[in-house]
């Protein structure tokens, strides 16, 4: 069964893909590759795409991966109806109550009167200390 997907090509920390067609038991990293269908550049977000080949290959019977699909659907080529595209996020908080957004709200704070402040500390300096 013939696979398209992402080949990552390009230096350490700066990451190119190639779209490729390939058997879907070979490793990405192979070398050995049916087509070359484009190119996807994530830090530009380019994207290269030859939609002939693409379209005739799914037509053939071609699985896109998941990102390859996304890529894919973006650039406008015409997915078959049994190719599902995953495009939510679905991960799950581990700690939703700590959000910003989840806390309660806090009542605004309310100046106390001079008189309520300066009752306290003059008890505290009319106290003498017991020696």
């Amino acid at each position: 069964m013939l696979a398209i997907r992402m080949q990552r090509t390009g230096r350490k920390g700066h990451a190119m893909f190639r779209v490729v067609v390939q058997d879907s038991h070979l490793t990405p990293s192979s070398g050995k590759v049916v087509a070359l269908l484009g190119s996807y550049d994530p830090h530009a977000k380019t994207v290269t795409l030859d939609k002939e080949k693409a379209t005739a290959y799914l037509k053939n019977g071609a699985q896109p991966s998941d990102r390859a699909a996304v890529l894919l659907q973006k650039e406008g080529v015409k997915l078959p109806k049994w190719v599902s595209v995953n495009s939510g996020k679905s991960g799950k908080l581990r700690n939703p109550e700590k959000l910003r957004k989840n806390q309660p709200k806090e009542a605004p704070a309310t100046k106390e009167t001079p008189a309520a402040e300066e009752a306290p500390t003059a008890k505290a300096e009319t106290s003498e200390p017991e020696a």
